[in-house]
């Protein structure tokens, strides 16, 4: 089956990949990674003008949605983009507030941007918990407003801050059930990751159009022409499962388009490291910035095994 996107989501992606390639993501990223969040709140906020948060709150809370399709429209150009921040958390929020009362205080602020939310579930670590204005928890059924946080720790993308939220705190939902929040999480996951993959993918056929070796340009040698090719076709089978769990909200095709998604994402990664050499690995060279976030992404709201299980099992278990 073949998804094609309408004319408004063509033009929806366009405006957000221009906005974003304006914004120097790359000077963002490594702000934030270091702690400075000045510019990666700026970005925020123009995301958030942008609509996006918007298209997973409901319209009686002064959204947009919920609009699965068009969400992961905008996750592929915020992960195209390398954008930092708790972005699938606050949708994964969203999802979660449902209670009038939570509703009405939290989901207008998060669908303007003012909010800025992570989540951590069963005593976890919790996504950019030192620039959350909201981090919420979810252990036992029961959903809290996290009195705050303990010493951020590094992780293996480093504009990926982790940190571990303080017991506690307001109960917010005593019977608070995690399947469908979590489906929206792996699919904001797997946009983000199908964005990162053809990110990788442009930037690298671009290298080795320009990279010599033996006098002769490397993106002319058949073996680099296959392994590009390899990557290609990955994503590209990976993009109809993303859009078509959209339209289903399905666990189990959700499930189905984040392994595909995340396993073709860091399947480019490899060849992208392979191909540059030895400047891949450093980490001055923008190339890392999305690098780290292809492996990350890949085990994000469960990796391979767990998602694969959850296909198999027709939806997987009840949280």
């Amino acid at each position: 089956m073949r998804f094609l996107l309408d004319t408004e989501q063509r033009a929806f992606a366009a405006s957000l990949d221009s906005m974003l390639a304006s914004a120097d993501t790359p000077s963002a990223i490594r702000s934030w990674s270091a702690g400075d969040h000045t510019r990666g709140f700026d970005l925020w906020g123009r995301i958030a003008g942008a609509g996006v948060f918007a298209l997973a709150v409901p319209e009686a809370y002064e959204g947009l949605g919920p609009r699965p399709v068009e969400l992961a429209v905008a996750f592929v150009e915020l992960g195209r983009h390398a954008v930092p921040g708790p972005l699938v958390e606050t949708v994964t929020a969203a999802a979660l507030l449902t209670e009038p009362g939570p509703a009405k205080r939290y989901l207008p602020a998060l669908a303007s941007g003012e909010t800025v939310a992570t989540l951590a579930t069963a005593g976890g670590y919790a996504l950019d918990g030192d620039a959350a204005t909201a981090l919420f928890t979810l252990t036992d059924g029961e959903l809290r407003l996290a009195p705050g946080h303990g010493p951020v720790r590094a992780s293996l993308d480093p504009a990926r801050r982790l940190t571990l939220p303080a017991t506690g705190g307001e109960l917010l939902r005593a019977e608070a059930h995690f399947g469908e929040a979590l489906t929206w999480a792996r699919l904001a996951t797997a946009a983000q990751a199908l964005g990162v993959g053809l990110a990788l993918l442009d930037r690298t056929v671009a290298y080795v159009k320009q990279r010599l070796q033996f006098g002769v340009l490397i993106g002319s040698f058949q073996a680099v022409k296959h392994q590009l090719a390899d990557a290609k076709i990955a994503l590209e089978f990976a993009r109809p499962l993303v859009f078509g769990a959209a339209l289903t909200l399905d666990p189990a095709d959700v499930a189905a388009a984040k392994v595909a998604a995340c396993e073709a994402a860091y399947t480019t990664a490899r060849t992208a490291l392979q191909l540059h050499g030895a400047i891949g690995y450093t980490a001055e060279y923008d190339l890392s910035l999305w690098l780290t976030k292809a492996r990350a992404l890949r085990t994000a709201w469960g990796g391979p095994t767990e998602c694969r299980e959850t296909v198999l099992s027709g939806g997987g278990r009840r949280w």
